[in-house]
């Protein structure tokens, strides 16, 4: 398992990078490393374990060969769970074993509790996992899962903005805001639209 070949996923601000050993057909793990640290971090274990597994260590966003998020964006814990949620379904796992190392074992434990239906084996070093407060649990997860899910379906159906003819641009936003009148709508047009060729 010394071998490993690098892997790059698109995401809205660029990549997230990756390094994956063994065969492509083997049972998934993705491996999260910890807090500072980068895929390589790996780079002593993978060769310790099972064969037969296919071993995916991925960079977290502004983290080794991954790119950062732009300037002036925080880096939030739950970005990083969603980075997994990301490669996931760029790799198409439907189910696959998580093993995290520190934070990427906080980021993991979170993830399971988002998709426990995806996660086979939660593997743990140095780490605690994640811990919420009982009694708002299932509300939190809930609504956090639908942020990410929502995300991930609108970034999926990106395309090309459409082009409309002011008086269509203006009732969509009419429509749209049913307390602007027409004179305020065409207003706030003036700033919000911008004419391309087509319209």
């Amino acid at each position: 398992l010394g071998m490993f070949s690098e892997l790059k996923f698109p995401v809205p601000w660029g990549h997230v990078a990756a390094k994956a050993w063994g065969p492509s057909e083997g049972h998934p793990v993705l491996c999260l490393h910890g807090w500072l640290d980068n895929a390589n971090t790996f780079d002593k274990l993978i060769p310790l374990l099972p064969r037969g597994c296919y071993y995916v260590a991925m960079d977290f966003s502004g983290h080794g060969l991954s790119s950062h998020r732009p300037a002036g964006c925080p880096y939030h814990f739950l970005d990083y769970v969603t980075d997994v949620r990301r490669v996931a379904a760029a790799l198409q796992w439907r189910q696959f074993t998580l093993m995290g190392h520190s934070m990427g074992g906080a980021v993991a434990g979170m993830f399971c509790f988002l998709y426990p239906e995806m996660v086979d084996k939660l593997i743990l070093l140095e780490s605690l996992g994640f811990l919420l407060a009982p009694e708002d649990t299932e509300a939190w997860l809930k609504s956090k899962r639908r942020v990410i899910d929502r995300l991930l379906s609108l970034e999926a159906k990106q395309q090309t903005p459409k082009a409309r003819s002011p008086e269509a641009a203006l009732q969509r936003l009419l429509e749209a805001n049913s307390h602007l009148t027409a004179e305020g709508g065409a207003i706030l047009l003036q700033r919000g639209a911008t004419e391309t060729p087509t319209g």
